[in-house]
């Protein structure tokens, strides 16, 4: 809901004046004074500390959804780095439609996250492959978007990739870290989550425009087509590899 809430506020401030969009920061304020009045001032108990601290090599342990959460966030920001800028070359929008397009992929991935428990009970061994073949279907509709309706079914894929992939790799992980995930894998899924967002840019543009050259404004996308084809086969392989039994492993 935070995304839908900034993303509507940045495109109203931006269409007054561009630099007004980061306005929205402000609500770090608000933020901050409800963590001052109401957040309790708890104190780890002697039980806690007799728990499991972060070390790096939990890594081994946990690699399968941290670099899972890795290539899902990479693939994810592809979208809001370049959204605006291409549907607006490629179709001609308005900063307030575009504006609305972003907050409905959005709302998507909120709905699809308050779903996500009925979905893992319904779909106990494939929901791991949504994320990474909606994606995949999603960004093919935006590389080759011709029209709205194109679009709007790209931020539909997109939206349920993003809602179900967050929260299937931090169940997956907490489940496998037991009580002491909040000290040894979700450390690592943080990690890997901010690092997917603060690289996505820096990779994927450099090979949209080697492969596809600056001319292409869809090469973004194929890019991140491209990733989310290897998100899926890393996650076809490590969930079939850890679902051996040992003496097959082993072999």
């Amino acid at each position: 809901m935070g995304g839908v809430v900034g993303t509507l506020l940045a495109g109203v401030l931006a269409s007054v004046e561009w630099n007004f969009a980061f306005l929205v920061y402000l609500f770090g304020l608000i933020a901050l004074f409800m963590i001052i009045r109401w957040l309790p001032n708890e104190k780890l108990g002697s039980s806690n500390k007799r728990g499991k601290a972060f070390e790096p090599r939990q890594l081994l342990k946990f690699h399968p959804s941290v670099i899972g959460m890795l290539l899902l966030t990479m693939v994810f920001f592809v979208f809001p780095t370049n959204f605006a800028i291409i549907t607006g070359k490629q179709l001609g929008l308005d900063t307030t439609t575009i504006t609305l397009l972003m907050v409905a992929l959005d709302l998507i991935a909120f709905f699809v996250g308050i779903m996500f428990g009925k979905m893992m009970r319904h779909f106990r061994t494939s929901i791991k492959f949504f994320p990474p073949v909606a994606f995949i279907v999603g960004y093919l509709f935006y590389a080759y978007a011709d029209n709205l309706s194109m679009v709007l079914a790209g931020s539909a894929f997109i939206g349920l990739a993003n809602g179900v992939g967050v929260p299937y790799f931090m169940t997956i992980a907490s489940i496998k870290g037991g009580k002491n995930s909040a000290t040894t894998v979700m450390p690592l899924l943080s990690a890997a989550l901010y690092l997917g967002q603060f690289i996505s840019p820096i990779i994927i543009l450099p090979l949209a425009e080697t492969f596809w050259g600056a001319e292409d404004i869809a090469g973004p996308y194929k890019i991140a087509a491209f990733i989310s084809a290897i998100l899926l086969i890393q996650i076809w392989a490590t969930r079939h590899f850890q679902s051996l039994p040992p003496e097959e492993k082993r072999q």
